[in-house]
């Protein structure tokens, strides 16, 4: 199973540590990222193997976004089975 993180925000130093470490602590295996700075907007998306995640996906998420208003960047964290559905319909 995997999911989609995404990240966006006024660059500055410990987001990708902050994200990954989250990602570590939860047993989250990083397996795709990809980044860029733009005129000091960061943008990042993760694609994670949450197959072994040690929490609940919701608290995962929820950890997430919330580690994302402490750093004053937008983390958005989506199931793979939302983009199955999509094409399904």
């Amino acid at each position: 199973m995997h999911a989609v993180i995404s990240v966006i925000g006024k660059d500055r130093v410990g987001i990708l540590a902050r994200v990954s470490g989250i990602c570590a602590k939860h047993q989250v295996n990083v397996t795709d990222v990809t980044q860029s700075v733009t005129e000091n907007l960061f943008a990042m998306i993760m694609l994670v193997d949450i197959s072994k995640c040690n929490v609940p996906f919701s608290r995962f998420a929820d950890e997430l976004t919330e580690a994302g208003k402490e750093m004053g960047v937008s983390i958005h964290t989506v199931h793979e089975d939302i983009y199955n559905s999509m094409h399904h319909i």
